[in-house]
């Protein structure tokens, strides 16, 4: 290979070794959770009754069609695992295809690793295309493993292959998008408010079409996806705009990256005030500045899906009042029950999510130290429990919040259906009693920080997996107790449908603050590195 593409071969089978073992999380969760939403769905709907039900309901509740997309096919269990299942799968291929283009493009030129490979036989684009062909390959494995987890369960494999096809589909478009949105900023969190700002767009809008029905959803990537109707109309031709689409953007991608220099951006950041705000000269002031732009990104994801929740929860009783396996699953004793025991597990999979932003944000600390922004703050007077305790505090205190602001978004959801304004103050404290628990993840990341630095990302972010599937999946696959038990939220009350009990948040609690403490001992008598 000659020319600007020079190197592009070595540098893709070294992206692919550095993400051997990340790659294969995001396909794992992609299938299971196929896997997963088919079992419950065979099981809960398995009468012709019970899927009228569900298509009487479902198919007429704008938050329902908002959430995950046009109402079709709901005479079939395959339809509504589609139904279920599809916004939530784009979302994980998204994610995927985003932080891998993303850490093969902009995260390497930013660290200078890029310029060190410059420097030797290597051409303008073989970067990016390395990059963008790991992604492009990812995705196609995606599309593989959902195809293979709604098979395998059961489900017809046309329509698993569609699926996964107009799944991955989305993935191939945001590939492009990434790739464009790395040549406009020069800084990695730049890409991911750019990327994140316009799937949010695209969500919205193929929201606004399904539920209006007047085509808008045509002008997303998700709508094209979508529009594909996997086990009913098993339409083909919507994915031909995603290979019209994705082209385009890498060879705009491509253009772009001849317009700029090396490490820069197109965008060129404004340039900041001659004197800093009053608020920056404390170590727990820099660190809110360093992180209110991510937090704000996830307190709108977990407010919009608090209203979500919350405005389905009126449609529960409908959808399986009558069906007793349901109630089993939801852990209601009775039909009265079950919006509490369904606002109960709305509330564990918030603080799922929450407790993925507490581990991102506790390892903000690590790349801060590793990029060597870290080492002149400490030379200005500034001890090292402080500096790190200030990331923690922000990390922990950014979590109880958006734990708040979901149960708070669910509360004022439900109080608009009902018209009982309690149910906004009783739904927030049930949201905040998950906090222990993602204090407990903040805490086990921090103390691998201090005690393991070199290996206390990857560390924190497979505990955070090896978390999700546990809490998940442990119940509906009928696994050992003492598997379940290991995960903090097993030990949380399932508040509302359960009584608040104080001893397990107590013992959460000191838990968290013992990770904690062992994470700042350790980074004081510990070197400081740097990449």
């Amino acid at each position: 290979m000659t020319g600007t593409l020079v190197g592009a071969g070595v540098l893709f089978r070294f992206a692919l070794r550095r993400d051997r073992l990340r790659l294969p999380v995001w396909l794992l969760a992609g299938g299971a959770l196929v896997a997963t939403q088919s079992t419950s769905n065979q099981t809960f709907y398995r009468t012709p009754e019970s899927l009228a039900a569900y298509r009487a309901s479902a198919g007429s509740n704008a938050a329902s069609i908002a959430f995950s997309g046009p109402p079709v096919g709901l005479d079939t269990v395959a339809g509504t695992v589609a139904f279920e299942i599809s916004s939530t799968l784009v979302l994980l291929t998204v994610l995927m295809a985003m932080f891998t283009t993303v850490r093969h493009t902009r995260a390497d030129e930013e660290s200078g690793r890029t310029e060190l490979l410059r420097s030797t036989q290597v051409g303008r684009h073989a970067p990016l295309a390395a990059a963008t062909l790991l992604s492009v390959l990812a995705c196609g494995a995606m599309a593989v493993a959902i195809a293979a987890g709604a098979a395998l369960t059961g489900l017809a494999v046309p329509g698993s292959v569609l699926l996964g096809a107009g799944t991955a589909s989305v993935g191939l478009v945001f590939v492009g998008v990434t790739a464009v949105c790395a040549q406009l900023t020069g800084v990695t969190r730049g890409v991911y408010g750019l990327v994140g700002g316009l799937l949010g767009v695209a969500f919205v809008v193929r929201a606004v079409g399904d539920v209006t029905g007047n085509g808008l959803s045509w002008a997303s990537p998700i709508g094209w996806a979508q529009a594909t109707h996997p086990w009913s109309a098993d339409r083909w031709w919507p994915l031909l705009l995603t290979l019209a689409a994705t082209p385009l953007l890498l060879l705009t991608a491509r253009r772009l990256l001849d317009r700029r220099d090396l490490g820069a951006g197109l965008l060129q950041p404004r340039p900041g005030a001659a004197t800093a705000p009053r608020a920056l000269s404390s170590p727990l002031g820099l660190a809110w500045r360093l992180h209110r732009a991510a937090l704000l990104a996830w307190a709108m994801g977990v407010a919009l899906l608090g209203f979500v929740y919350g405005g389905l929860a009126e449609s529960v009783e409908t959808l399986i009042g009558d069906n007793p396996d349901a109630q089993v699953f939801l852990g209601a004793s009775s039909t009265a029950d079950l919006v509490d025991a369904y606002l109960g597990v709305t509330f564990r999979v918030t603080a799922l999510l929450v407790a993925g932003y507490a581990v991102s944000a506790t390892c903000r600390a690590r790349a801060e130290e590793t990029s060597g922004r870290a080492e002149p703050v400490l030379t200005a007077g500034v001890s090292r429990t402080r500096w790190l305790g200030s990331h923690l505090t922000v990390a922990l205190a950014g979590a109880t919040t958006l734990l708040a602001l979901g149960g708070l978004a669910t509360g004022i959801s439900r109080a608009l259906v009902t018209g009982d304004a309690a149910d906004v103050l009783r739904l927030t404290g049930a949201a905040l009693a998950h906090a222990p628990g993602v204090w407990v993840v903040a805490g086990l990341a921090a103390a691998l920080i201090g005690a393991a630095p070199s290996a206390a990302v990857p560390a924190a972010w497979s505990v955070f997996g090896l978390l999700l599937v546990v809490t998940m999946f442990a119940e509906p696959f009928d696994w050992p107790g003492w598997i379940s038990d290991l995960s903090p939220f097993a030990q949380t009350p399932a508040v509302p449908a359960e009584a608040w009990a104080v001893a397990p948040l107590l013992v959460l609690g000191t838990l968290a603050g013992v990770l904690v403490a062992v994470g700042l001992a350790a980074f004081r008598r510990r070197d400081i590195e740097t990449a």
